[in-house]
This record gives C-alpha cells, structure tokens and sequence, in this order.
C-alpha cells in the first residue's frame, strides 16, 4: 500500500522539513488509535530538495534522519506543510490527491476537487501551529518531536527577533523546550544560526537556492530567496557572485524580478541584492532607491510579512 507523503516547501528551511516529520509521526499515532477512521497507510515525511546546513544540525541533534526526496506529486497522496504555492510545491501537483494543507503563510494558489483539511494560523511557524493540533488530538509529544519542532520555531522567528513572532509562538516554544529538556532555548538558537551562518564550499547557486520561492505577483514571475548569518561580513567576498547568479537564473526562468535577502540576524536588518526589470519597484515597495546593486533595509528580517506583502503592492 502507498503511504502518505507529508512535504514542505521547494528549497526546504528548518520549520519545512522539521514539521514534515513532526506531523507524519502525528498522523501515524492517529492512525494507531483509530482517530482517523478508515485509514491503514502509513504516513512518510518527504523534502523537495537539500537540507540546508542549519537544518542538518538540528536533525543530527535530536536524533532524525533525513527525509526521503519527493519531487513529483503524480499518483502520490500527500499532506502539504508549511506552503500552499504551486510555485512551491511537487510538480504536477494537480495529479496527485491532497488530503491535507497545514500553513503559516497567505493562502496561495493550491486548490483541490474535494474538501480537506486545511489548517491556516497567522502564526511565525508553521511548527507552532502542529503544537496545537498534537494538543486538540490529545497526542503526547515526544522529547525528540519536541526538539525539532522548537528548533523551527527559533529558527523560523529568529529567535523571537522576527515581526513575525507571536505570543503563541513563545508560549509554543516554551514548552516544547520543557519537553524537550532545553534549558537555554538561545543557547541552541546561537547554535543552529552558527550553522545557518557557513557558506564555506557552497556555489553561488546553492546559496541564492537555499531558501528560495517563486511568487506570481500581477502576471510577473519573481523569486524571493534570503541567506541569513550572523554578520554580513561572511558574504562579503561573495555578494557579487551572488548577484552576477541571480542574472543567470533570471535570464534561464524568465523572470520579472529576483530578490535575495542577505539577513544580518544581530544587526537585525537586511541587505536586499536586486535584479529587475523595473528598478523602481523597489521605491514603490519599500520607500527606498536601489543603491547600485541593492538597499539596505532596517529592521527587515521576514520574507513573510515584510517582504513580499509590499512587493506584491509594488506589482499590483
């Protein structure tokens, strides 16, 4: 019998890959305890692509392999997490059944024949969102589940850091810490966004992919990706390699616009590298000029909500 793929996103962050396997262990112990009636297949956790260094150092933590490579949806039943983009999800999606979307983002452009469940919390992690469901399903969490769903939610709020952090995001990660055993939630975040931070041996490519999203924005086709370290120092030797990529990929994809955040997560703003046919679309987004090859923008850490919101306007 074929399982259930349980997948994030194209290009897989921590909180993708870290949900993925937290609700495939869920859906499994629902399935044991006949919570999800007529049901026997057993529930797989997948990944679009490579891990990304971070995301490597958290599985190897608390004990995880990683999940087995999943790129095409044909034939496949699948529970989609952490996204709900065609731009970002399994290709040829429209052939495979969906049983399920759990998501933090906007609702995108995914659409099925038959209804499903689909859970959307306005929250900074999608893990903080499978919290809730392990609580509602009166499922116990175990120490290592815990210790990964707590590590995307440092990973995916910048350890609290992010506009995008909620009160139910700290409270989350507060107990899955308790959970977990971890003492010093910053102490593991210093840790995973060391991790984040290496781009030693990496090709410009690899970097500018890994973590990166496709948008239609009004017709046009823009990639959004962001690289995020503890000081920008550590792209400076490679920043012009980086944009002289991101004009590759633009010429290949066919793009309107490529956006690549370079995050300084403790000066806790963003140097935007910029690509684009219409330059002044970065003033009509974001109030500022474009500075050569990019701008600097104060107090911007999430793609999420301060990103992609205004370039949307800027497109509209």
């Amino acid at each position: 019998m074929s399982p259930v793929y349980v997948v994030g996103h194209k290009n897989p962050d921590t909180d993708s890959i870290c949900s993925a396997i937290a609700y495939a262990y869920l859906r499994n112990e629902q399935v044991k305890k006949g919570q999800i009636k007529g049901v026997t297949e057993e529930a797989v956790p997948a990944r679009q692509g490579d891990l990304n260094p971070e995301t490597e150092f958290v599985l190897k933590k608390f004990g995880f392999e990683a999940p087995e490579l999943l790129t095409d949806g044909t034939g496949k039943k699948v529970v989609l997490v952490d996204h709900s983009e065609i731009g970002q999800t399994l290709d040829n999606i429209d052939k495979a059944e969906i049983l399920a979307i759990i998501d933090h983002h906007k609702i995108g452009d995914i659409t099925t024949p038959n209804p499903i469940v689909y859970i959307n919390m306005p929250t900074g992690c999608t893990a903080s969102i499978l919290k809730t469901i392990f609580e509602y399903c009166q499922t116990e969490i175990p120490p290592n589940i815990a210790g990964i769903l707590l590590a995307a939610i440092l990973s995916d709020t910048v350890a609290f850091k992010s506009v995008t952090t909620t009160e139910k995001d700290k409270k989350a990660a507060e107990e899955l810490a308790k959970i977990a055993g971890i003492r010093d939630m910053m102490e593991l975040a210093m840790e995973m966004f060391k991790a984040k931070s290496d781009v030693s041996g990496r090709s410009p490519r690899d970097l500018l992919y890994r973590d990166y999203k496709d948008f239609n924005m009004s017709g046009n086709k823009v990639g959004v990706g962001q690289i995020e370290v503890v000081s920008l120092d550590l792209l400076a030797d490679i920043k012009d390699a980086l944009y002289d990529e991101m004009a590759k990929v633009k010429a290949e994809g066919g793009y309107h616009s490529i956006f690549l955040m370079l995050t300084d997560i403790m000066k806790e703003g963003t140097e935007m590298l910029v690509v684009t046919d219409d330059a002044s679309i970065v003033e009509k987004a974001f109030g500022k000029k474009l500075e050569g090859k990019s701008v600097w923008l104060d107090g911007v850490m999430s793609r999420k909500k301060q990103v992609v919101p205004p370039l949307e306007k800027a497109f509209a």
